[in-house]
Formats: structure tokens, C-alpha cells, sequence
């Protein structure tokens, strides 16, 4: 069946305590571990003292990089990570991270950055897949570039927020919400799967009642709606290239965000925090993303462009309606930001709540989470937050999985008839992403706790980074 030919992505990012680094790193050069490499960075983090704040210096660690058991097994789970979280659209970051860190060996911050490049590589690599696919039943890319127009520049500036929430809550809060939010949503994420492999049950069933009809009728009179009907499908399912299957418009718009955003982040890296030109940076974020997206609600609600994945006949949003939308994509990324997932676990199932169909969900969010994990992981190889070697090899096995997972998974659904597989993996992944990092996380605050240290919340403005 034709209308079945879809491809189900949505990398997303992402998820690990990625951009909490960009407000508690800070560099410190040291020449005294010959196990640690020499331009490693040290975090500064604020510790309990007797009347004043003293200042610890965190080393980064990073394993030599030689062939063994480590890297064999490393690689075979951030495959399959990759596989399933680019597939379910939610990039893998909950599991890189854990594998990184515990088997593989990296520190906390260090893996989170590597995992900030497997996505990327995940998402980019499942972005080039989707740009020659098409709607699964309407003639549109099955990427919706207005839907990522419109909520794209909201989540990035809810991430800058959320980061900031990021460094003033304790971990046990970070730990306790991530937890019952991965909960959440891979809860709800299966009973939507659920809803939607019965109603696929449903149009089965008339599929094969409607094909019993047609053999009993006369041959004289099934041949020419048969035919007439193929003539449609072919119309519908035209093949078109990949130049006239890109909105470039919108994509002109969001890398032209992209840019405007890295930069302003890029500046604060090298501001203190809290100081005159820190808030400026960051309040110059406000008019570039809210700006976007006011830009492409009004035209929404103009009825100058539709949501037209979602195949409504209505062509103008309510105002109240954009409203809600701008502010999901806002607390996206503020739920995001503070617990480190990037957005990708909350669009995804925010899209399919939406109505847009599984695959289009899975592609429109992993194409809107490209850019945020991208402007991670520039950030981060400025900072020198990780290892190049290390990082290009978990990327091409991140990249390597997410062609084979999308095409893998292509087929699969185009045999069974069955999209709701498609958020069956995103469930799966999230939960697994949740057991694994809530685990990683309850076992720091254990160690935490026997060293007494701060438990209490954090000062915004006692961080810096030092170059």
C-alpha cells in the first residue's frame, strides 16, 4: 500500500545533561594526572564551607581510545540507542550517556557531550533520509517545514531558560523530575500507541471487508473504480526531487535563527555571569525567537499558510489556538533545558497530540532538533568539552544506525501497515532512557550524600567560565 510508504523519524535530541554544562563549566589548566588529557576542563561547582562559598575543581576524564571489550560493547549499544531513538524520534541521549559513563568511562560531562554529537549525527544522517520523502497520504514533504517554523525558535529560547533553571536546582529535583517525567511520557506515549493500533485494526478489517465486496461484485463494474482510484494514488504519490521537495523559504528562516542564536550563546560563553552584557545576550533571544514565530502564527492565522500536514479542512488557526501552540513549544523547551533532553521528548508526543500523523511527528521534530543539538556541539568543541577522536567514531556508529534503523523500520511498516510501531519505540526508548539515567542519577546523589556535600539549590551567578 502506497499510503503506507513513510518514513517514521524524529531524532530528538536528546536529553542528557548537555546544556547544564554551558552555564557549570569552567576551564583550569593542570599538569599533575598523567591519566587525563592535557587540555581537559575543570567544572566549577559551589560547595557547603563553614561561611563562604569554596570552589572544586572537576576533572574531566577521558579513557585512552584503543580497541577492547569497552568500545565492542559501547558500540553495539550506542547502535541500537541510536537505531530506536532516531526511529522513535527522541535522538538516544539516555542511553549514550549512561553507556559513556559507565562502561566506556567518561565523566558525567564529557559523555554528555559526546551523546550531544551522536545525536546530532543520529538526527542528521535520519534528516537526509526524510528530505526525498513524502507525506504518507497527502502531497507535502513528510517534513512539515511550517510546523518547525513555528515552534523551532519557541524551544530554542525555552532551552536557554530551562539551562539557567538547570543550574540553580539541586540534582535530587533535576533526578526526581526526570524521572516522572520520562514516566509520563512513555505512558502516555504507549496508550497513543495503543488508541492508534486499534483504530489501524479497525481500518484493516474494512480494508479486507471493502476487497471482499469488490470480488463479489461483477468484474464489469469493479474494474473501472479499481482503476480510476490507482490513477489517484499514483497522482497523489508523485516522485519529485529532493530541490523541489524542500520548503527552502522556511529552512532559509531557521538556519538564519540557528545563526543569530549560536552567536548570542558563543558571546555568553565569554561573558561573567549575571553581569550587564550576560543579560543582554540573553535578552537579544527574545525578539530573534519570538519574533520567528510570531512571524509564522500570523501568517497561520492569515490563512496565508496552513498546518497542512494534519490534513484539516480548516484553513485559518485561532489566535488563542497559535497561542497555546508558541507557549507548548516554549515550555518544551523549558522542561527540556532543565533536565537535559533537548525537546525531542517532549515534541514528539506533542505533535502526535496535535494530530500529526506518527511519521510526520517523528520527522518534523527530529528536523526542528537538528538545530539545537548542532548549536550544542559547536559550543562544546570551542570549549573543548570533548575528545575528537573518541566523538567522530561514536558519530559515524550513530549516523550507520540511524540509515539502517529508518530503512529498516520503513519496510517493516510498509509490510505490517502498521505506524503505531513508530510510537510503540518511542515509548520503549524513553522508558529505558529513564531507568538507565534515573538510575545513573540516584547513584551520584547516594555518593553525594556520603561526602556532605550541598544538597540546597544553586546561585545563578556564582558560575562562570574561565578561558
Amino acid at each position: 500500500m502506497k499510503a503506507m510508504k513513510w518514513v517514521p523519524d524524529r531524532v530528538l535530541i536528546v536529553f542528557v545533561l548537555l546544556l547544564l554544562s554551558l552555564y557549570v563549566t569552567s576551564s583550569h589548566h593542570q599538569n599533575t594526572d598523567q591519566k587525563t588529557v592535557s587540555s581537559e576542563i575543570h567544572v566549577t561547582k559551589r560547595v557547603q564551607t563553614n561561611d563562604q562559598d569554596a570552589k572544586v575543581f572537576y576533572k574531566h576524564t577521558w579513557p585512552r581510545m584503543k580497541f577492547g571489550w569497552k568500545i565492542i560493547v559501547g558500540s553495539i549499544i550506542g547502535f541500537l540507542g541510536s537505531a530506536f531513538g532516531t526511529v522513535g524520534g527522541v535522538g538516544g541521549g539516555g542511553i549514550f550517556v549512561p553507556m559513556l559513563t559507565l562502561i566506556v568511562g567518561f565523566d558525567a560531562k564529557s559523555a554528555t557531550a559526546i551523546s550531544k554529537c551522536m545525536i546530532t549525527g543520529g538526527a542528521a544522517a535520519t534528516v537526509f533520509y526524510n528530505l526525498k520523502q513524502r507525506h504518507p497520504t497527502l502531497d507535502m514533504p513528510v517534513i512539515d517545514y511550517d510546523l518547525a517554523l513555528l515552534f523551532q525558535p519557541m524551544l530554542m529560547l525555552g532551552i536557554s531558560v530551562g539551562v539557567a533553571f538547570n543550574v540553580i536546582f539541586p540534582d535530587w529535583l533535576i533526578t526526581a523530575l526526570l524521572i516522572v517525567v520520562f514516566i509520563g511520557l512513555s505512558v502516555n506515549a504507549f496508550l497513543k500507541g495503543v488508541q492508534t493500533w486499534k483504530k489501524e485494526t479497525i481500518l484493516k478489517k474494512e480494508a479486507r471487508q471493502n476487497v471482499r465486496l469488490n470480488d463479489t461484485a461483477g468484474t464489469s463494474n469493479a474494474d473501472h473504480p479499481q482503476t480510476e482510484s490507482h490513477i489517484n494514488t499514483n497522482q497523489t504519490r508523485r516522485k519529485v526531487s529532493v530541490m523541489e521537495n524542500v520548503c527552502w523559504k522556511e529552512l532559509g528562516i531557521l538556519v538564519s535563527v540557528w545563526i543569530l542564536i549560536l552567536a548570542l550563546q558563543i558571546g555568553k560563553n565569554y561573558t561573567r555571569n549575571c553581569s550587564a552584557l550576560y543579560w543582554v545576550l540573553n535578552l537579544l533571544q527574545v525578539p530573534v525567537t519570538v519574533g520567528t514565530s510570531l512571524y509564522e502564527a500570523v501568517l497561520l492565522q492569515k490563512g496565508k499558510r496552513v498546518i497542512a500536514s494534519k490534513g484539516d479542512e480548516q484553513r485559518r488557526l485561532h489566535v488563542w489556538k497559535l497561542m497555546v501552540y508558541c507557549t507548548c513549544g516554549l515550555m518544551a523547551g523549558i522542561i527540556g533545558g532543565l533536565l537535559g533532553l533537548g525537546g525531542g521528548f517532549i515534541l514528539g508526543p506533542l505533535f502526535i497530540g496535535l494530530g500529526i500523523p506518527p511519521q510526520v511527528s517523528s520527522a518534523t521534530s527530529t528536523f526542528a532538533m537538528t538545530f539545537s543539538a548542532s548549536m550544542s556541539v559547536v559550543e562544546y568543541y570551542l570549549l573543548k568539552r570533548f575528545p575528537v577522536p573518541y566523538a567522530l567514531y561514536f558519530v559515524a556508529v550513530a549516523t550507520a544506525a540511524a540509515l539502517v534503523g529508518q530503512h529498516l523500520v520503513r519496510k517493516v511498516i510498509a509490510i505490517l501497515g502498521r505506524t503505531s510501531l513508530i510510537i510503540f519505540i518511542l515509548a520503549l526508548t524513553v522508558f529505558v532512557s529513564g531507568i538507565s539515567l534515573g538510575g545513573v542519577g540516584i547513584a551520584n546523589l547516594i555518593k553525594r550524600i556520603e561526602k556532605k556535600e550541598n544538597m540546597g539549590f544553586g546561585d545563578l551567578c556564582s558560575y562562570r567560565v574561565r578561558s
